[in-house]
C-alpha cells in the first residue's frame, strides 16, 4: 500500500488524532489537530513535514477534543485558516464546553475561531486532488469524512478505523438516532470506491473489506445490547483521561469517576453500579485488557499517549 506522494500521515497515539497533511507545490494543507496537551509536539511535528512549505489551511473531520485541541496553538504558530464542519459552526463559534464535551467528560481544548466552514455534500481541493466531504453521524453526530475518488482514498476520522469506529456519544446522550447512523454511514462507506483509508487513529490500511466487516460485527453487537455502548465508552475514555492525567491513584478512582459527569451519567443511566462497584469493575476490565497496570498504589497507562 503506499499514499501518494502528495500526502503524508503523522499517525499519532490514542491521546491526539492522526495528523494528514496535502501537499501542492510550496503550500499544504492539514487534516485535524491532535489533542491540546500535544501541541507544542503537534507544532513541531508539522513543522518538520512542511520542510520549508507554508501551513495555509487546518481542515477539522469533527468536534471531540483530541481532533481540535491543536487548532489554536497551529494557527498561532503558521497563521493558517481553520476550516470547520458546518454542523459544529454554532459551537466552535461560542465555545460551547458542554456541546464539545469539554465539560462532561474532564477534556481540555484552547478556544479558537474558525475562518470557514465545509458543508456536507461539497467539494474542495487539497493536495492537488479534489475530495468530496460526506456525512458521517454515528460517533459524532455532524462528522464529515473526505472522499478522494479519483485515489480512492477515504479519511474517515472516527467513522471507520481498522478495527472498529468511534464511541457512540449520541447512544449515550438520549440520541436515540445515534446507532441507527452509525449503520447509515457505515452502510454508505462500504459503497464509495475506496482502495485506502486513512483513520483518525492507527495506520492507514487497506483491508476495507475486512475493516468494515469487523466494524459491522461490533455495531451489531451495540445494537444488540445498548449497555455495551456505555461499557465501551468508560473504558475508552477513562483510559483516554488517564493519558492525559498521566497517572491516578487507585484509592481515588471511585470518587473521581463519581466527579466526571460522563461517567456518572452513563453508571446512573445504563450501568447502575454502586460507586464503589463501578471503579472495581472499570478496574478489572481495564487490567484484563492490559490498558493499564498498577504500580505502588498508583493507575498509570499503558498505551502510547
Amino acid at each position: 500500500m503506499k499514499l501518494p506522494d502528495a500526502i503524508q500521515v503523522l499517525e499519532r497515539g490514542w491521546l491526539s488524532s492522526n495528523n494528514i497533511l496535502c501537499f501542492e507545490g510550496e503550500s499544504a494543507t492539514l487534516v485535524d489537530a491532535g489533542y491540546v496537551g500535544h501541541a507544542p509536539q503537534t507544532v513541531e511535528l508539522v513543522k518538520s513535514a512542511l520542510a520549508g512549505r507554508r501551513l495555509d489551511r487546518l481542515i477539522n473531520t469533527h468536534s471531540h477534543s483530541d481532533h481540535i485541541g491543536g487548532n489554536a496553538a497551529l494557527q498561532a504558530v503558521f497563521g493558517c485558516r481553520i476550516v470547520i464542519p458546518a454542523g459544529i459552526a454554532r459551537m466552535v463559534a461560542e465555545w460551547d464546553t458542554r456541546a464539545l464535551l469539554l465539560d462532561s467528560a474532564k477534556q481540555r481544548g484552547d478556544r479558537f475561531a474558525h475562518d470557514a466552514v465545509i458543508e456536507p455534500g461539497g467539494e474542495f481541493e487539497m493536495g492537488g486532488y479534489t475530495w468530496k466531504a460526506l456525512p458521517a453521524p454515528g460517533h459524532d453526530m455532524e462528522a464529515l469524512v473526505y472522499h478522494c475518488a479519483e485515489q480512492r482514498i477515504l479519511i474517515s476520522g472516527d467513522a471507520l478505523w481498522q478495527d472498529g469506529f468511534g464511541i457512540i456519544f449520541g447512544e449515550i446522550l438520549g440520541r436515540k438516532e445515534a446507532m441507527p447512523a452509525t449503520r447509515a454511514t457505515l452502510e454508505m462507506i462500504g459503497r464509495l470506491a475506496v482502495d485506502i483509508v486513512i483513520p483518525g487513529h492507527g495506520a492507514p490500511f487497506d483491508d476495507v473489506d475486512g475493516a468494515m466487516a469487523r466494524a459491522l460485527r461490533r455495531l451489531e453487537s451495540f445494537e444488540a445490547d445498548s449497555t455495551r455502548v456505555g461499557r465501551n465508552a468508560v473504558r475508552a475514555c477513562f483510559t483516554f483521561n488517564l493519558l492525559d492525567l498521566q497517572r491516578l491513584r487507585e484509592d481515588e478512582l471511585p470518587a473521581y469517576l463519581k466527579s466526571v459527569p460522563f461517567f456518572d451519567h452513563v453508571n446512573v443511566t445504563m450501568l447502575g453500579f454502586s460507586d464503589e462497584d463501578f471503579a472495581s469493575w472499570l478496574l478489572g476490565e481495564l487490567l484484563r485488557s492490559r490498558s493499564i497496570e498498577l504500580k505502588d498504589g498508583w493507575i498509570l497507562p499503558t498505551m502510547a499517549p
